[in-house]
């Protein structure tokens, strides 16, 4: 597996920077283009950084092997979503058609969020969606997501008992 840092041509890219917390979000994908494959199945994962004020395209990660989604739970296949899991490091949320419940668990556990969307869609409709949720009130998840990346004080170690 080999990370790739070019941008999707058809996909307009604008500053992340802006007012609020920044997100790096993941897209599944088989094309480069949609939202439109499992974790196992994700030929490439599409990573931008998201903000209320704009977002950017940071890389592709393309897979050099994935699973053909029989079903099947090999052990070769653990392996596989240990590493894009690896290669995932630094996210906070990956969008994927489906994923497994001992995979999206182990996700969880890498502090990544799992979301699952029923129906392929542009990427660009994915990151539009991500925005508005966090101009908005964001629902329960993300304000987890949100809360989490926020730095806690460490004033408590530079006091005096």
């Amino acid at each position: 597996m080999a990370a790739h840092s070019n941008r999707p041509e058809d996909v307009e890219t604008q500053g992340a920077s802006g007012s609020g917390p920044t997100l790096r979000i993941a897209i599944a994908s088989r094309d480069g283009q949609s939202l439109n494959a499992h974790f196992g199945s994700a030929e490439r994962f599409l990573v931008y950084d998201v903000s209320p004020g704009g977002h950017a395209f940071v890389r592709a990660i393309e897979m050099s092997s994935v699973s053909d989604e029989s079903g099947d739970h090999k052990a070769e296949s653990e392996d596989k979503n240990a590493r894009k899991i690896a290669l995932l490091a630094g996210c906070h949320i990956v969008f994927v058609l489906a994923i497994g419940g001992p995979v999206a668990t182990k996700v969880i556990h890498a502090g990544i969020h799992p979301i699952k969307i029923a129906d392929p869609e542009p990427v660009d409709s994915v990151v539009s969606k991500v925005r508005t949720l966090m101009t908005t009130d964001p629902p329960p998840w993300l304000r987890k997501v949100l809360t989490a990346r926020t730095s806690r004080s460490m004033k408590f170690l530079d006091e005096d008992e």
